[in-house]
């Protein structure tokens, strides 16, 4: 859990603006959070030169805290209205702060490995070819420690001891804050990638509702009334009542279509009256034929849409009065919500209402 939480405050900053973050890693409301582990194992590095035999110079160490305070104090800059290649003066002069170190401790004194913290510092933060200035300052820095005699190796193995726990763990954190924000990236991306299917298929929903009733039902009911209109032009009872039969078809039609666009414009994850009327009706055998006619799904209020589905299972259920229904139709006005149970053709309809009170 530390390392995770470490490792998140390392990486908060990096979620902005790519070019942003590569040309200035030193400003923001987590540049210390991503400065601290660094930091720290800096601190600990200059206080290291303590350990015996002590340092070999009292100058490389002045002047390698005075070039850490220096780093420090670089992240103070106006770096907005700094040229792009300044960024990477800040990793050489803690490169050269580790080069006085190491000249102070000798070169055999185990703090060397301190070197390659600017290296991680431009590989995580800043651009690669911050990266290969460093790199080429680390060589540099290796081959003047080369040339110097070796020292006393009084203390080597503390030392190493320290700045490879120091160092790897230093990584090591940084390294699973990375992956811990890489996972979030890629969860995210998931969830925005789900979102845009559902926004696709809302969108192509809401395409075909609104061809259906700009185009197919206005030319449907436009045939309707050109069937009446020869209807009331010929005398012949006959052709009238088959007119007759042909216009009710095809207002049952309309209903149909209106009822289906209706539940094309409902959205996921809504669980609509008609829905659950038709889970109940549809456990009935045999079942029968329902029809909506109004705003059904949105006429009543919750608690009368829940007692409406509690009547209507204890009516139609094994042992209720109109079991063997054959057509149930329900038909939301602005004031009423009616409700008709036809049976047999010898038995009356069993039928109620209810005051409309939209939620």
């Amino acid at each position: 859990m530390i390392g995770y939480r470490a490792g998140s405050a390392l990486f908060s900053g990096t979620s902005g603006n790519a070019s942003e973050q590569t040309s200035n890693p030193f400003t923001g409301p987590a540049a210390w959070s991503r400065v601290l582990p660094f930091a720290a194992v800096a601190v600990l590095a200059e206080a290291s030169v303590a350990l015996p035999p002590g340092p070999q110079s009292g100058g490389a160490v002045v002047a390698s805290v005075v070039l850490l305070l220096a780093t420090a104090a670089a992240f103070f800059l106006p770096w907005p209205r700094l040229p792009d290649w300044a960024p990477v003066l800040v990793p050489l002069l803690y490169t050269g702060s580790v080069l006085a170190l190491i000249l102070a401790a000798g070169s055999t004194s185990g703090v060397g490995i301190v070197i390659l913290m600017p290296l991680v510092w431009t590989a995580l933060f800043q651009r690669r070819l911050d990266s290969a200035v460093i790199v080429a300052a680390i060589v540099a820095v290796e081959i003047i420690v080369s040339l110097v005699p070796e020292a006393s190796p009084a203390g080597v193995v503390i030392r190493r001891a320290i700045f490879w726990a120091s160092l790897g763990g230093l990584i090591s954190v940084a390294t699973h804050g990375l992956r811990e924000s890489i996972l979030r990236s890629q969860a995210r991306t998931a969830q925005l990638q789900s979102r845009l299917r559902e926004l696709t298929v809302l969108a192509d929903r809401d395409r075909i509702a609104a061809d259906l009733r700009d185009k197919v039902i206005q030319r449907i009911f436009a045939a309707g009334l050109t069937l009446q209109s020869v209807a009331s032009q010929t005398s012949e009872r006959e052709t009238q009542n088959k007119i007759g039969t042909t216009v009710t078809e095809l207002d049952q039609t309309v209903r149909m279509l209106r009822d289906a666009i209706f539940g094309l414009e409902q959205r996921p994850g809504e669980r609509t009256l008609r829905q659950q009327i038709m889970e109940l009706v549809g456990d009935m055998s045999p079942a029968p034929e329902v029809s909506f006619s109004g705003p059904v799904d949105t006429t009543l209020a919750t608690a009368a849409r829940d007692e409406l589905v509690s009547r209507l299972t204890e009516v139609l259920g094994p042992d209720g009065e109109a079991r063997a229904a054959t057509r149930i139709s329900f038909s939301a006005g602005r004031d009423v919500f009616r409700t008709v149970i036809e049976t047999a053709p010898d038995r009356q309809p069993v039928s109620w209402t209810v005051p409309a009170e939209p939620e």
